[in-house]
């Protein structure tokens, strides 16, 4: 991948997202030199995407809040799995590749996902989908074989269910 300055972010922005749709392992084959600006700023478009066409489809109370947050949580569980998976990684595995390179596969993975996970009913087919790009980005970008890319994705969801589901009481 290029450097990319502000002018050509656009165009970088839709170049990256044809390659993660249309040949995801030719895409990630590539992606060792990406720049952690260019992955966060792929993670953002999609998000403020996500967020207001979710903002367009559904009715909030108060949907500049609703917006914030929707906006936050697309950025926030994002870096959360990433970061869950870099933990993973360097316990089981030692330390395979540098969380920039980590968090690109999770960013571009869940950029594109975000794209239809506005829709009702999508995330059924979107979070799969996220988790199974995660998995070809682990294995083609970071060189895990894909026993490791299992234990990371599988422990990473598991994780992330034991949390919030300790949450529950909290907001019950």
């Amino acid at each position: 991948m290029k450097q990319v300055s502000g002018q050509f972010f656009v165009v970088f922005y839709f170049q990256a997202l044809a390659k993660v749709l249309g040949t995801p392992v030719i895409f990630f084959r590539e992606l060792q030199d990406i720049d952690f600006k260019q992955s966060l700023g792929f993670l953002v478009v999609s998000s403020v995407f996500f967020a207001g066409a979710s903002l367009l489809t559904r009715q909030f109370v108060q949907p500049l809040l609703s917006g914030g947050i929707l906006f936050i949580n697309a950025i926030g569980m994002t870096f959360i799995a990433a970061g869950l998976g870099y933990m993973l990684m360097s316990m089981f595995f030692g330390k395979k590749v540098t969380f920039p390179r980590l968090f690109a596969v999770y960013a571009f993975s869940a950029g594109v996902t975000l794209l239809a996970s506005w829709i009702p009913l999508f995330v059924w087919l979107t979070e799969p989908w996220k988790w199974v790009l995660i998995g070809l980005g682990l294995t083609k970008s970071c060189d895990f074989r894909w026993n490791q890319t299992i234990v990371v994705i599988g422990g990473s969801i598991g994780i992330m269910i034991l949390f919030f589901k300790s949450l529950l009481p909290l907001i019950s």
